[in-house]
């Protein structure tokens, strides 16, 4: 009985020690503000912070990459047109990967052409890549809902999400989504989140050795599409938080997938982004505009 007691008031210490730490980390201050570093865009998505020190972004209505530099702290036209480009990423190499709407994924060269990766699946076309992320060992992941395909368009009657491995091998792994949209790894790889726009479930995959996602189970969830947004892009920090955009903003998990808190915005928010530079500087996309805003915690920078 005494060994009983002892072990619960021991699991009980730690449990809040646990705790207390988890709620002294402070991961935003109350009174930071995003900061609007581009404007007068019409729908923007898919952040990307290139190594160059420059960020990639999406404006998918106007079929249209732009790059902001911080230097001038103004944008350009990087690549038009797009193929109404959502998410961006870079490949193993730091070639600059994109999801396209229009059907592909592509590979942006180093003359500025577009090199088409994968466009279909068994011989049907692709819905609307939306979203991806890459594994150290080039496997590429990534989400085809069909936002903008119009019904008797469509020549795929699920919405997928994929893994196109380096050899050219596209297969489907879950397909229980109806619009799967935010998709990331893992610091150390072994999972992979999905989220779906409709419903705001936040799915976990194990990935083993070879990036074979498995074990698909329930993360967590931020509330269903509205007005105010739904889920769709997220990042982790270093220390394996996640932030998904929701709803409510940026709303914020630890690595049990327990909400520890939403960051509100004043409008619908699309995708996230870390900076490769600072430490904590998070790029966020909305509607027509493009925040920066700084965070107390190290975000993981993908690639």
């Amino acid at each position: 009985m005494k060994k009983f007691s002892y072990l619960n008031s021991l699991f009980l210490l730690t449990f809040l020690l646990f705790s207390c730490a988890e709620q002294d980390v402070q991961i935003i201050d109350e009174d930071a503000e995003p900061r609007i570093i581009s404007e007068g865009h019409q729908f923007t998505e898919g952040p990307y912070w290139h190594p160059d020190e420059y960020l990639l972004f999406s404006d998918i209505p106007a079929n249209r990459i732009y790059r902001w530099s911080p230097e001038t702290e103004s944008s350009e036209v990087f690549l038009e047109p797009s193929g109404n480009a959502n998410g961006i990423q870079a490949d193993i190499d730091g070639s600059v990967i994109i999801a396209q709407h229009a059907g592909r994924l592509s590979r942006i060269t180093n003359d500025g052409d577009l090199e088409i990766l994968i466009d279909n699946y068994e011989g049907s076309r692709l819905n609307s890549p939306n979203d991806l992320t890459v594994h150290s060992n080039g496997t590429i992941y990534f989400t085809d809902p069909p936002f903008g395909v119009e019904e008797e368009k469509r020549e795929l009657d699920f919405s997928g999400v994929f893994r196109f491995t380096p050899d050219g091998e596209l297969t489907y792994f879950y397909d229980e989504f109806d619009y799967p949209n935010g998709i990331i790894l893992s610091r150390d790889e072994s999972l992979l989140y999905v989220n779906d726009s409709e419903t705001g479930r936040i799915t976990v995959f194990d990935v083993d050795a070879d990036g074979v996602p498995s074990n698909p189970r329930l993360f967590a969830s931020v509330d269903p599409w509205d007005d105010g947004g739904a889920a769709d892009g997220m990042v982790v920090d270093t220390d394996g938080r996640l932030y998904s955009t929701g709803p409510a903003g940026i709303s914020v998990f630890d690595v049990d997938g327990n909400h520890l808190q939403d960051i509100s915005f004043p409008q619908q928010v699309s995708n996230l982004e870390w900076s490769g530079d600072e430490p904590g500087v998070m790029y966020i996309t909305s509607r027509d505009l493009v925040y920066r805003l700084q965070f107390n915690v190290e975000g993981h920078k993908v690639r």
